[in-house]
């Protein structure tokens, strides 16, 4: 089972506070996951289909508590081997279905929502919560941070964009092949929503795999720096070397001045330490005893430059 689907799961049992949440809920779910049905004398029905069963029993009892027509339910069985099976509400177009869906903003040409309650906070989390369950989505914490609702709606997609930025949240909208898709790619924000619908355990399932998984990557990021800053040593202390051999060979070091000697002694007998080990052990600064192998390495640099224009 996907991170999604248990998401869903959960929140199909989240029961709506009040009559109010119950009709933002129901509407945003079966704006989401269902399309109108065009009957004569202007009547519309509605069909809903999930292949989500907690989801579909959800939908059916809100439905049913909300209104007195009664939908017919129906099972599709997947065609190929493992396919889940479909289940579908079917209300087909009447005269007492039409009114049903005006009291849900759902009848065509009326898509503002002005029919519900959505200025409370308990019905933007209801409307939330439904509109996931009808057609969201959410990547599995170890992987990208990514939760999106997808709608062929443009009205219904600016809704739930609105609604999610009164909570703060970090969503953006899209369009992407006809339809329009809401979401979020923040790691908190995807949390937070999970906070805001319901999803309790999901919330705290995506927490702990978060924490585990930025734990991980604060750790590779700091052995990443350390090997860098050690390559970096060697790096240096195998160059520095190789300048006071350079020296040594020339049959100038004895020209050297005795602090430029001591800084090279003191590198032939630590081959491996870092600067800073190197200035405590000679009692110098750090950018003192780095300026005394500057001079070093100039001799060096000069004194291979001499040899390259002798050989030409």
């Amino acid at each position: 089972m996907s991170f999604a689907e248990e998401v869903k799961n959960e929140i199909a049992h989240c029961k709506p506070e009040n009559a109010a949440c119950r009709y933002a809920e129901l509407a945003a779910l079966l704006c989401m996951g269902g399309s109108l049905l065009a009957g004569s004398g202007g009547h519309a029905g509605m069909e809903f289909s999930t292949s989500n069963n907690a989801v579909a029993r959800k939908a059916l009892k809100m439905w049913c508590q909300s209104f007195a027509v009664r939908p017919e339910v129906r099972i599709r069985q997947g065609l190929r081997l493992r396919k889940k099976n479909y289940y579908i509400l079917r209300l087909p177009p009447s005269f007492a279905c039409t009114k049903s869906l005006r009291q849900l903003s759902l009848f065509p040409g009326e898509e503002e929502f002005t029919a519900l309650e959505l200025k409370k906070t308990d019905c933007q989390r209801a409307f939330l919560r439904g509109a996931f369950m009808g057609g969201g989505s959410v990547n599995q914490p170890k992987k990208d941070y990514h939760l999106e609702l997808v709608t062929g709606n443009l009205s219904f997609a600016r809704r739930l964009l609105k609604i999610m930025r009164r909570f703060h949240l970090p969503a953006k909208m899209t369009d992407r092949k006809g339809e329009y898709l809401v979401y979020i790619k923040e790691g908190n924000g995807v949390s937070a929503f999970l906070q805001y619908i319901g999803a309790s355990q999901a919330y705290l399932k995506f927490e702990e795999v978060r924490i585990v998984k930025d734990m991980r990557n604060n750790v590779n990021r700091v052995v990443n720096c350390e090997t860098a800053n050690l390559q970096k040593t060697v790096d240096a202390a195998v160059r520095q070397r190789r300048y006071i051999r350079c020296i040594q060979e020339s049959g100038r070091y004895g020209r050297m001045s005795p602090k430029l000697q001591e800084a090279a002694e003191l590198r032939l007998a630590n081959p491996e330490a870092t600067m800073s080990e190197l200035a405590a052990l000679s009692n110098l600064s750090k950018s003192g005893l780095s300026h005394r192998f500057k001079k070093i390495s100039n001799i060096a640099i000069q004194i291979e430059g001499q040899e390259n224009n002798e050989t030409k």
